[in-house]
């Protein structure tokens, strides 16, 4: 075998490897997304004072939603509330992730939450519940 040829299968090696790398990163992503659309059906499910009224589409939209706010609005909003973090020991996280749950109905038409308490509640359940998905996916 000459170092042509060795070359050549090298770099279709590395070309299949790559392109699985990327299958899989996709496969990853859409595993993510259906396991939040999961967390936030059985947080609509169990938590009383959150209502979706609309069918799948609201459902995909509210996780859509919770997804670009947990992985853009978040950790801005969390650099930014530090020192209010830091005096609470990390509870007033809980309280903007609880702000930012109840604000995905200004958001999201056809997503309702009554109050404060149903909105932290909720958002302690749509974490968790997103949490163990995202440990098995």
């Amino acid at each position: 075998m000459n170092s042509a040829t060795r070359l050549s299968a090298t770099s279709k090696t590395f070309i299949d490897s790559s392109q699985d790398f990327a299958i899989l990163t996709r496969m990853h992503m859409v595993l993510g997304y259906l396991g939040t659309v999961a967390a936030v059906i059985l947080t609509v499910s169990l938590v009383p004072g959150i209502e979706v009224r609309g069918g799948w589409v609201t459902i995909l939209l509210v996780a859509l939603v919770w997804s670009v706010i947990t992985m853009v609005v978040k950790p801005v909003l969390g650099i930014l509330t530090l020192p209010v973090n830091i005096v609470t020991f990390g509870l007033f996280s809980i309280i903007l992730n609880a702000l930012l749950f109840w604000a995905m109905t200004l958001i999201v038409s056809g997503f309702f939450v009554t109050g404060f308490l149903p909105a932290l509640l909720g958002a302690v359940v749509l974490s968790i519940i997103s949490w163990l998905i995202h440990k098995i996916v």
